[in-house]
């Protein structure tokens, strides 16, 4: 793991001493809302609920390096709550009177990510539809299991928080890929983009048994950037 990030770093460091003659290389910031979930072992099958998407913030300061006319690099330091849920729930018949009765257990987990992308421009002119895509590592923080109930009404939340270095697996290696529209804006560039990311990590490691539980994600992000200088 520590490999591939002193990698990505090297690679960050060979593009800024190769960089010379295209555009200004660009800073940025975007945030937004990401909705995590998680794979399901195919040999659990019905034996467990289903598994349900957890929403939450995710934002970022990036750079924007160009490499050509119309492709880049994009280096990032991220922050993403990523996470699943569970939704369980059943009518209580009172008599004629149905009362809906559930609970939702939600996995949420607070990350720092460093993806490494290569965005591409569709197009040239003031409106540029871009493809982005490439690795990402990253590191959970901390994660609670949060529990909800309802009935007429939903109960606060109740948190515990999750122990890692044991079972759950803090680290994550994936790939990002995603599509996005800039648009001129004074100097910079505003910016609207959706990116889907597929975590490569077992996160829970339990002894003889496979789980196989992998981190996935979709965000959508506003954002905007704007020139530094070579």
């Amino acid at each position: 793991m520590k490999r591939i990030v002193l990698a990505g770093i090297i690679a960050l460091v060979g593009v800024f001493a190769t960089q010379t003659s295209f555009a200004q290389v660009q800073i940025g910031i975007r945030g937004g809302a990401n909705w995590g979930f998680a794979s399901k072992p195919e040999y659990l099958g019905s034996l467990t609920p289903a598994f349900h998407s957890s929403v939450g913030p995710t934002g970022a300061l990036f750079l924007d390096i160009p490499l050509s006319d119309r492709v880049s690099f994009r280096p990032e330091v991220a922050y993403v709550q990523k996470g699943v849920a569970i939704k369980e729930g059943f009518d209580l018949n009172l008599g004629g009177f149905t009362l809906p009765l559930g609970a939702t257990i939600a996995y949420q987990s607070q990350h720092i990510e460093v993806p490494l992308l290569f965005k591409v421009n569709l197009t040239d002119g003031a409106v540029q539809p871009y493809l982005i895509a490439g690795p990402a590592v990253s590191y959970a923080l901390d994660g609670r299991i949060r529990t909800r109930a309802s009935a007429l009404f939903t109960t606060r939340p109740y948190d515990v928080d999750v122990n890692y270095g044991g079972m759950v697996n803090r680290w994550d290696v994936g790939a990002v890929g995603g599509l996005g529209l800039s648009m001129d804006a004074g100097t910079g560039k505003f910016f609207i983009e959706g990116r889907y990311t597929q975590g490569f990590t077992r996160q829970l490691q339990v002894p003889v048994v496979n789980v196989n539980v992998r981190n996935r994600g979709v965000a959508l992000s506003l954002g905007y950037s704007f020139p530094i200088g070579y």
